[in-house]
């Protein structure tokens, strides 16, 4: 099996795997753009394998021209922009040790050792620069079925890194098969060592679950998270039941993760997940406009149209009804309205606390008429 995607024959791609290799050293395509080419999805980031150590790659890339950038030395890996496109370099490793945090690690000379300490067998599959796929530890099959499924043992895997429980349920929501569904291994073992989540950083824990959060269906990875009490660890109080729903009701929008977060309730993500500022006042926004009665009107005028929408469809998803005939169209409504009493209708009669008073007294009475008042009615 080769990969003929445009990305592999890229002038600077190739460049570098022929410095490597006319060096005597090798230069493979691995992990994620192999898996995504061989199932026909884009890939944004390059990465190559080889046996040559940091400080070789470096030298390598260097004399051919190629800056390099050293990304993580420490771990073998070395960031070469060739053809202005970034590809991180990393020598084949072995692990010598693991804290389920981190890993101390080994330079090797081995394909099958570097296979070995990869997560998923999915990720350990490699390519020539001609694009013949290599499959150290026979992934490739289930790769084309769309089946996750750790490499070797499923607690060791873990044991090795507990932020792999939460790759487990992301990896199962963009790459799974849901007709077959999730590994029964990897479940149990997920289950059985979900207690090492709590050694994981908030900022680890958040990345992991945005990017779960924002696959095409997350609703059968988030549930059998629930199921096997994952879900409790990373957010204390979420109800998964409304996220399928809601990815129904979102046909074709393009999927949003706060969204989807809105609904599962549970404990404020801000300091769980390390939100950022933003993320937390949006969230927070969100979160309260889907459980009010305001119309989709009134929350396109207070808030942005998409945290509108949001808002609406979290909320037909929480009840279990759709949401209301045009509302697209009423959001876009109250996106534009504009509240059509100024302080100066009401001054010099009212000032200070009186006059901001009456000003929310009267923009109250505008939501209830569904932003239809004009200033007549308002002012009498």
């Amino acid at each position: 099996m080769r990969i003929e995607d445009d990305w592999i024959t890229r002038g600077g791609t190739q460049a570098l795997c022929r410095a490597l290799s006319q060096t005597g050293h090798r230069a493979l395509f691995v992990g994620g753009c192999v898996r995504n080419a061989l199932l026909g999805v884009p890939v944004s980031d390059i990465d190559l394998a080889t046996d040559a150590l940091p400080e070789t790659v470096s030298d390598i890339a260097k004399k051919a021209g190629f800056k390099v950038v050293p990304t993580g030395i420490a771990h073998g890996t070395v960031t070469v922009i060739a053809g202005g496109i970034p590809h991180e370099v990393t020598t084949f490793r072995r692990d010598v040790q693991t804290d389920g945090r981190r890993a101390v690690v080994a330079f090797s000379g081995q394909i099958e050792e570097d296979a070995k300490r990869r997560d998923f067998t999915m990720n350990a599959l490699y390519a020539e620069a001609d694009g013949t796929v290599i499959d150290p530890l026979g992934g490739l099959p289930d790769l084309l079925a769309r089946r996750l499924r750790f490499v070797g043992d499923a607690e060791t895997r873990i044991r090795e890194d507990y932020l792999r429980i939460l790759r487990f349920f992301r990896f199962h929501a963009w790459y799974g098969d849901p007709d077959h569904g999730i590994d029964a291994e990897g479940l149990a073992a997920c289950a059985a060592l979900s207690a090492g989540i709590e050694t994981l950083s908030a900022e680890r824990i958040g990345a992991e679950m945005r990017k779960l959060l924002a696959a095409p269906d997350p609703g059968p990875a988030v549930a059998a998270m629930a199921q096997a009490g994952i879900l409790a660890h990373v957010l204390p109080g979420a109800d998964h039941r409304a996220l399928a729903p809601l990815v129904h009701l979102e046909a074709d929008l393009p999927p949003r993760w706060l969204r989807r977060l809105a609904v599962l309730g549970g404990e404020d993500p801000s300091d769980i997940w390390r939100l950022s500022r933003a993320e937390s006042r949006d969230f927070g926004l969100l979160r309260d406009a889907s459980r009010e009665d305001g119309s989709a009107a009134v929350l396109g005028y207070r808030l942005k149209s998409h945290l509108a929408a949001d808002a609406i469809l979290a909320r037909a998803a929480m009840i279990g009804a759709p949401p209301p005939p045009g509302w697209q169209g009423e959001v876009a409504r109250g996106a534009d309205a504009r509240f059509p009493v100024g302080s100066a209708d009401l001054m010099p009669a009212l000032t200070g606390a009186a006059l901001g008073a009456r000003l929310k007294e009267l923009e109250q009475l505008w939501f209830a008429s569904d932003l239809r008042a004009t200033r007549q009615d308002l002012l009498g």
